[in-house]
């Protein structure tokens, strides 16, 4: 399985990272200038460990990277997290970057996109470029943890989310205890 993880320029970048982590396969990454600006000011980790933990790692600027092209064949690209300047731009059609053209061939290749949103809350405009994206074959997974399995810290939350985007893909996981009857019991 190949896969291409794009991070952008929103709150949330330790969910792109926790997915890198977890997600199986051969990954590709496309960071944005802000998610770059966001990854040091929400986390210690270098950018150039950040793009250690994917197979290859292309600058956004690069048009002429593989994942702009419908003829690079990948099984999903997950955008995580996703601003909603990305999603404004992606319901538009806009491809200004390798991020939104990688985004954009996924649509048009009818591959699997799933965009990653974490902002809060939402406005009218924000609601329908997301509806946009659905009609037109992306997922919209918001990065909203669930509490019923108790989480006991913060990553506890994230890998819920991380899960979710997992299970979306079809790749096994244990990173959050699903729903069943003994949640019923507590």
């Amino acid at each position: 399985m190949r896969y291409v993880v794009a991070i952008t320029g929103c709150s949330g970048i330790r969910y792109g990272i926790r997915l890198l982590q977890e997600l199986e396969g051969e990954k590709e990454l496309i960071v944005s200038d802000m998610g770059r600006r966001v990854l040091e000011h929400e986390t210690d980790i270098s950018f150039k460990e950040l793009c250690a933990m994917a197979d290859d790692a292309y600058d956004d600027h690069d048009l002429f990277a593989p994942p702009a092209s419908g003829t690079h064949v990948i099984d999903a690209m997950i955008v995580c997290p996703c601003s909603q300047s990305t999603i404004a731009k992606l319901a538009s059609g806009v491809s200004d970057s390798l991020l939104t053209r990688a985004a954009s061939v996924t649509l048009k290749e009818r591959r699997r996109l799933i965009l990653v949103p974490r902002e809060t809350p939402l406005s009218t405009i924000m609601l329908e470029n997301e509806l946009r994206l659905a009609r037109a074959g992306a997922t919209i997974l918001p990065a909203s943890p669930a509490f019923y399995h108790e989480p006991r810290n913060v990553d506890m939350m994230i890998d819920f989310v991380v899960g979710k985007i997992l299970d979306q893909l079809g790749q096994e996981h244990e990173l959050f205890k699903r729903w069943d009857e003994e949640c019923l019991l507590h």
